[in-house]
């Protein structure tokens, strides 16, 4: 028999297993190796960058692809305090490891904030990675690199259609 303690709602499992995908760095391996070798940028910085993309894409789809369910805010919040106290163990490492202050997670929401102000001014964008790709590509030093833009295009598409299937696929969407 189930521990009825333990037991997940099907809302609080949806938001852990969309948490385990964002920081899950497979996807992130794999696009690292298929980064064209003549791309004009820092490798380090685009491995560095990836997942703060991942984790907000996911969190940008969950809001996107259930923005009309009573549920909606319950998976958002989940996800969030999730990605915050992963963010908070990440910060404390890397503090002890260089001896100063580090705040990922506000490295996280500062990223948010800049990839959602860039769609807000790009509504005319029919997609959204049309927007999301050059704004990766800035960030990580050079916007104007054609390989970068489509590694930050390609995760943000792959990302978002894996959460849209899940949250599909629980029958939550």
């Amino acid at each position: 028999m189930k521990n009825l303690d333990t037991e997940k709602s099907p809302i609080e499992q949806a938001a852990q297993d969309l948490f385990n995908f964002a920081v899950d760095r497979t996807e992130i391996k794999e696009l690292m190796n298929g980064l064209h070798p003549e791309a004009d940028i820092n490798r380090n910085t685009v491995e560095y960058e990836l997942p703060f993309l991942k984790i907000i894409t996911v969190g940008w789809s969950i809001a996107y692809f259930i923005i009309h369910m009573p549920y909606k805010n319950k998976v958002a919040e989940t996800y969030w305090n999730a990605i915050r106290e992963f963010s908070e163990g990440l910060s404390e490492t890397a503090e002890l490891m260089a001896g100063q202050k580090f705040d990922y997670f506000q490295i996280v929401k500062d990223r948010l904030n800049m990839y959602v102000d860039a769609m807000n001014e790009n509504q005319d964008a029919r997609e959204p990675a049309v927007v999301i790709g050059p704004e990766f590509a800035g960030v990580c030093g050079n916007r104007d690199d054609a390989f970068t833009v489509m590694t930050g295009s390609r995760l943000f598409i792959a990302t978002a259609g894996s959460v849209k299937s899940y949250l599909e696929e629980m029958k939550l969407r």
